[in-house]
C-alpha cells in the first residue's frame, strides 16, 4: 500500500473530511480494521491567511513548499493538498517535491466527465 501526504491545516475542518475520506475509502475496498498509511503535515492557517489578505502569494507559496517537502520526507509516495484555494500554487509546490500531488481540478474534472447527463 502506498502511504498518501496531506497536506492540511487549511482549515483544519478539512483535512479532517480529507483524512477521513481517505481512510473510508481504504475500508470500502479492503475491508476489515484497513486503513489508509497517511502522512500529514498541518500548518498553522493564522498567518498564512494573513499574507493571503496581503496578496502576498509568494511567501505563502514558500510556507506551503516547506511543508509540502516535510510530508515528502515523512515517506509519502504521493500527495493531496486539503484545500481548494492553495492549488492556486500547484505548480510550485509541485516543482519544490518529487513525489505527485493531486490536483483536485483533475479529480473534479474526471468526475465531472463520468457524470450521465439525460
Amino acid at each position: 500500500m502506498k502511504t498518501i501526504g496531506i497536506l492540511g491545516g487549511m482549515s483544519w475542518e478539512s483535512s479532517l473530511i480529507y483524512y477521513q475520506n481517505v481512510n473510508q475509502l481504504i475500508k470500502n475496498r479492503l475491508g476489515g480494521l484497513h486503513s489508509a498509511k497517511v502522512v500529514m503535515v498541518s500548518v498553522d492557517f493564522g498567518p498564512i491567511e494573513k499574507l493571503m489578505r496581503a496578496e502576498n502569494w509568494d511567501q505563502v507559496a514558500k510556507q506551503l513548499i516547506e511543508s509540502a517537502q516535510q510530508v515528502q520526507a515523512g515517506g509519502a509516495d504521493l500527495m493531496l493538498i486539503a484545500t481548494n484555494t492553495m492549488h492556486k500554487m500547484y505548480d510550485q509546490i509541485q516543482k519544490a517535491v518529487i513525489i505527485p500531488i493531486i490536483h483536485i481540478a483533475d479529480v473534479a474534472g474526471d468526475a465531472a466527465s463520468s457524470l450521465e447527463y439525460s
